[in-house]
């Protein structure tokens, strides 16, 4: 089943880099333009120069940009920037954490980061929940076969009721953190290590049985796959390819937060509100809802009836911006199994699984292949910010959904099944930079 082996981490030098908080990035498809910049201006070490760089050189010369990360993590490594771990080791990663839009809700996320052997989907141990897009995956590979390097983890699930493994990690894990950090999410990231032969025997041991589900990270995932069969295809003999960095998380936990991935539709030809209104009528149940720009808490009274609403039926929110707000609620007397009867009962009533079939598909007409090319959509997890994109004219149309449970995530997946893209959005992130897997390093 799932091999996983500790490995030497690359990671800042805290003797060359005082503030982590500084060097340290959210995963790459989360950092907008606005946190490119912030970053930038944080610290010439900060990692996103290498994971995310700007087209345009800071210093003017014009070569590939891939090139110019590998350039640069190059630098890093002989400037002692980063450096490598003594020796080999599993570590246990620790987020502590605030589940946005709920004032004191607390939590812990607790899992380990660790190297898992590549596995194709076909052999059922490593399952994809969600599908990919193309463009992220050919930049990824792009930015991997110049860099030598996996810079984030790939999040996986593992299932364990009994908890023997959270209970091995407990019994080896020093009291003091190895690194550790706040983000600007305010989650404090607290990473341990455990180097000691025959605990990591134990950790390694009480993982074969396990099958993984991604949770976050199926881009880097199949990038990685797509990498060593690059090299396999050249004659490139270097197991270390064979391997991805993960962080591992108890499925059972009752740290998991999953939010919602809000859908911005733009470029549709003649969208108007009211035909679309009246074309949703034969399967949604309508109501139409104010909507007050100059009252700051309309957008979380609206995300509040979307919840209430969602534990009665699937349901959705509409925003076309200029107070056309509306809650669509399926219909009890439409017959959704008859209209999806190309899909297996778990899919058909899943809000996400609803929302491109009924709505993108059938009601906007974004078929499936502009969906892979992100013809006509941009996702948003924050409903403030999306609301601002439509009034800004960026978007046509915000499409709001509740949060896909991680039941749903589960049983499809290991079932084989995949849900559309940015189906799920595990909070927090797990940050880039705190541990790095440079394929040119020994793991042994």
């Amino acid at each position: 089943m799932a091999e996983i082996r500790p490995f030497r981490a690359l990671h800042y030098n805290p003797s060359r880099v005082a503030e982590l908080s500084e060097v340290v990035t959210q995963p790459y498809d989360k950092i907008s333009l606005e946190m490119q910049a912030r970053y930038y201006r944080s610290s010439p070490f900060n990692l996103v120069r290498v994971i995310r760089g700007q087209i345009q050189a800071e210093d003017g010369l014009q070569d590939n940009v891939y090139l110019r990360a590998a350039r640069r993590f190059r630098e890093w490594i002989e400037d002692r920037i980063l450096v490598a771990d003594s020796e080999p080791a599993i570590y246990p990663y620790d987020q502590e954490y605030e589940v946005p839009g709920r004032r004191g809700s607390k939590k812990v996320r607790r899992g380990f980061i660790a190297l898992c052997r590549l596995e194709d989907y076909s052999a059922r141990i490593v399952h994809p929940h969600e599908e990919t897009l193309s463009a992220p995956k050919t930049d990824r590979l792009e930015l991997l076969k110049a860099t030598h390097a996996h810079f984030g983890q790939i999040f996986a699930l593992y299932s364990d009721p009994t908890g023997l493994v959270e209970s091995l990690l407990a019994q080896s894990v020093p009291d003091q953190p190895w690194e550790q950090v706040t983000d600007e999410y305010q989650t404090l990231h607290s990473v341990r290590r455990i180097a000691g032969p025959q605990e990591i025997s134990q950790i390694v041991s009480a993982m074969t049985d396990k099958k993984l589900v991604i949770a976050d990270g199926h881009h880097r995932y199949e990038t990685a796959l797509g990498y060593r069969d690059y090299c396999r295809a050249r004659g490139i003999s270097d197991q270390r390819a064979d391997y991805v960095m993960m962080t591992f998380v108890r499925m059972e936990s009752d740290g998991l937060t999953i939010l919602p991935t809000h859908r911005l539709v733009h470029s549709l030809p003649g969208f108007d509100w009211i035909k679309f209104l009246a074309q949703a009528h034969y399967i949604f149940d309508e109501k139409e809802f104010p909507a007050q720009p100059e009252d700051q808490n309309w957008t979380s009274r609206f995300l509040e009836n979307l919840a209430e609403a969602g534990r009665e039926a699937p349901a959705f929110g509409a925003y076309a911006g200029r107070g056309m707000l509306a809650l669509l609620r399926l219909r009890s007397d439409f017959d959704v199994d008859t209209a999806l009867n190309d899909l297996p009962p778990t899919l058909r009533r899943l809000d996400v699984v609803l929302l491109h079939r009924l709505i993108l598909q059938q009601l906007l007409g974004i078929n499936r292949q502009a969906v892979l090319e992100e013809r006509n959509l941009t996702y948003h997890r924050e409903f403030p910010a999306a609301a601002g994109a439509v009034a800004n004219g960026e978007a046509q149309l915000c499409l709001l959904l509740n949060p896909t449970p991680v039941e749903a995530v589960r049983d499809n997946a290991l079932a084989g099944l995949t849900l559309p893209q940015k189906s799920t959005d595990f909070y927090p992130k797990l940050l880039s930079g705190l541990t790095i897997y440079r394929l040119e390093n020994p793991t042994r």
